[in-house]
């Protein structure tokens, strides 16, 4: 009895010895800590990345960060953000023990360290650059009350809306609600529905977004289709290290109209919006949870609106160089349909024969993303997603119509050396409609890339690519598309540099522009089995400038060849609109962004003008919605807990719009436009230091009720009032 139980208590000990072996040997730690600023409020997403290496994480937003899996060792850590000095930690070395490693960053106005992955699908500084590009802050969504990321975009350098739809540099028009050609990507997934091939700008849950990245100028030899004009990239917030729940929400009114005679309903519109995320992370795996709700009375007759959108991202970290991300993202609408008004004198009215028109929507976006870094050489990138796309409205014969797209790419990152990176991949796309506006048609996309950046010497980096893209609509002859692009940077001196590069984009037509064949609101579209796909040809210089360490100028003049592109027409022999190759089009234009820091960290001021000239070089007319002047300025004051900011933004009067639908009399009034006079005031309170974790904002938009268009027949938003807040416990 005692020899077995000798023996059972040897294996036992033999196994726990194995056990603690194995344990030691697989034993790793952890590098954390909080960063916060000279006053010790903490700053959220701060980029922390071990130097040499492809690992990292980004500050929460109570400024907690933390790095794991890291065995024992010598490391250095490398702190950056926007508006702050890069900090290099060296010599960190972890002994059989996790560190706890608190950072304080100081506030600087050089803003040559951002770094952006859009630009070449791989992490990039700003400054290294050949093109340009904007970034928009996450925290600008809370801070100004914007539930909607298309009024962010209004405010960037170079970008103009139209309603709903974006153009870059002059890049579209208006083409009621088909097609664009700015491709919107959420973490890298394209964005756009499988049968308009439009932007749902509303859809994107913009309190999840710790940045916007955009990319100006042809980006199709990366992007392929849909970026003929550039890109504009959502990046979402990384998953806290501890549990973080935030409540944010805002209560809005509208003032009365400016003229009596258009205040239809004799109140104040009312408008609010409610979002409750939660963030935490069990182990390996980490998520991001959120739910928004949205409510407008609207100061448009029927123009109400409810949305809910829903927000998921887990990531489960296999090691730390190896993850799978999975997102989702939903959205539900009902709301009125205001397309254009009855008449000047009663511009927030529809037209009688639109009273009570509704429209109902239903988008699910689902993807995955796989990363895993092979060894320092190699870093893959697998992606696939799935958008459904679904509305209806309320006619008679109601317009309906259920979009399927799926896509897949496979992108490989290679450091050759230390000076050549090569990003190659390929990927594919397969949209099938079910549509009473566009019938039945399926849609094959196939694209395969390679861009090489190479860093010639500490002063010179070139980069050199070529895209080949297959495209396939339906029933119409397939077609396929050759888009190479080279840039170089130059660094004359540190606080001088140049840059510039060339590009051949191109667009497949989407499959509402080849197929639609509806009437809705007076309008008859039909469709045109022989449009083919439009292609463009960008050039631009630019330089930045420090000449010293408040101010930063950066200048770049472009020139845009377009050829076949599409837009929108009456067919002369029976008044209907085609979308066909209309236009051979030229862009012109240069764009100067000044930022001074009057105050370091406390007084900012901010000044972007853009010069468009935008010509059809057939008619020698203006192209269509373009302005041909473009300003916004900004001042930025922050002191202790309080910060003030007013924003203006103009644009000249458009030349060119729609006039066959005045002369058909479809719009009464639609040739009444103005230029574009807003300015928005912006007030906030962070309670932080009395250790309430609450920041609170009031917006003043449009603060002199100046009544103005961006589409004929249609005012935008007038002056309004907003109150919210932002809870993290």
């Amino acid at each position: 009895m005692k020899k077995d139980f000798v023996k059972i208590l040897s294996v036992f000990i033999i196994i726990v010895l194995f056990t603690n072996t194995d344990n030691l040997i697989a034993q790793t730690y952890s590098i954390s800590g909080i960063v916060t600023d000279l006053n010790l409020k903490p700053i959220p997403g701060v980029n922390v990345v071990i130097l040499n290496t492809n690992i990292g994480t980004a500050s929460d937003l109570k400024g907690n960060y933390r790095i794991s899996g890291l065995k024992n060792g010598i490391y250095t850590l490398e702190f950056s953000s926007i508006g702050y000095k890069k900090l290099i930690k060296e010599n960190i070395a972890i002994q059989n023990q996790s560190i706890v490693l608190n950072i304080e960053l100081k506030e600087s106005v050089i803003q040559s360290e951002e770094v952006l992955v859009t630009a070449g699908k791989y992490e990039q500084k700003k400054s290294d650059l050949p093109v340009s590009a904007e970034i928009i802050s996450g925290n600008k969504f809370a801070e100004r009350n914007f539930s909607n990321l298309a009024d962010a975009v209004r405010f960037v350098p170079g970008v103009t809306m139209t309603e709903d739809q974006i153009s870059i540099r002059g890049s579209s028009g208006y083409s009621r609600g088909t097609g664009s050609r700015a491709l919107l990507a959420i973490d890298g997934l394209p964005f756009y529905t499988g049968d308009t091939g439009e932007i749902v700008w509303e859809m994107i849950p913009v309190l999840e977004i710790q940045r916007v990245e955009i990319i100006k100028g042809a980006a199709s030899s990366l992007y392929g289709s849909s970026a003929i004009g550039g890109v504009v990239n959502c990046l979402t917030r990384d998953i806290s290290e501890k549990p973080l729940t935030i409540l944010n929400g805002f209560y809005g009114i509208y003032d009365k109209p400016y003229y009596p005679e258009w205040n239809w309903s004799g109140k104040r519109r009312p408008f609010n919006g409610l979002t409750l995320s939660h963030s935490n992370r069990i182990g390996n795996l980490g998520f991001n949870v959120s739910f928004s709700r949205l409510e407008e009375s609207s100061y448009r007759k029927d123009n109400d609106y409810k949305k809910y959108i829903g927000f998921i991202k887990t990531v489960y970290d296999f090691s730390p160089v190896t993850s799978l991300t999975f997102l989702a993202n939903t959205f539900y609408k009902r709301a009125g349909q205001f397309l254009y008004w009855k008449d000047s004198r009663n511009a927030l009215v529809v037209p009688d024969k639109n009273t009570n028109d509704r429209i109902e929507v239903n988008r699910y976006l689902f993807g995955l993303i796989y990363k895993n870094l092979i060894n320092d050489k190699y870093l893959l990138n697998i992606k696939a997603s799935y958008y459904r796309n679904y509305f209806t409205d309320n006619e008679i014969n109601p317009n309906e119509s259920t979009s399927n797209l799926y896509r897949g790419e496979v992108q490989l990152n290679t450091n050759i050396t230390d000076f050549i990176v090569l990003t190659g991949g390929v990927e594919g796309s397969y949209s099938i409609v079910n549509s009473s506006l566009f019938g039945n048609p399926k849609a094959v996309g196939l694209g395969i890339y390679s861009v090489a950046d190479i860093s010639f010497s500490s002063s010179l980096i070139t980069s050199i690519g070529v895209r080949y893209d297959y495209s396939r609509l339906d029933s119409l002859k397939a077609s396929g598309s050759v888009s190479p692009k080279l840039g170089f940077n130059y660094k004359i001196f540190n606080n001088l540099v140049l840059r510039s590069s060339l590009g051949i984009g191109f667009r497949a037509p989407a499959l509402s522009e080849a197929f639609t064949s509806t009437s809705t609101s007076g309008i008859t579209i039909k469709p045109n089995p022989n449009i083919k796909s439009e292609h463009n040809l960008t050039i631009e210089s630019g330089l930045n400038y420090s000449p010293f360490n408040p101010l930063n100028l950066d200048l770049a003049i472009f020139n845009n060849e377009y050829y076949d592109m599409i837009e929108p027409g009456i067919d002369p022999k029976d008044g209907k609109v085609v979308f066909t190759n209309l236009v051979r089009a030229r862009i012109q234009g240069f764009e100067t962004n000044a930022s001074i820091s009057i105050l370091p960290g406390q007084l900012t001021l901010q000044f972007n003008y853009t010069y468009l000239w935008a010509r059809d070089l057939r008619t020698g007319l203006a192209l269509r919605y373009r302005p041909r002047h473009i300003f916004y300025s900004s001042v930025d004051f922050r002191k202790w807990n309080f910060e003030a900011e007013i924003n203006f933004r103009y644009s000249s009067k458009v030349e060119e719009i729609d006039e066959e639908l005045i002369d058909l009399g479809i719009i009464v009034d639609g040739e009444l436009r103005v230029p574009v006079y807003t300015t928005d005031l912006k007030f906030g309170y962070d309670f932080l230091s009395a250790g309430l974790p609450l920041n609170i904002y009031l917006n003043i938009k449009n603060i002199f009720n100046y009544n103005y268009v961006e589409l004929m027949g249609n005012i935008r938003p007038i002056r309004n009032f907003s109150l919210g807040f932002n809870l993290a416990f």
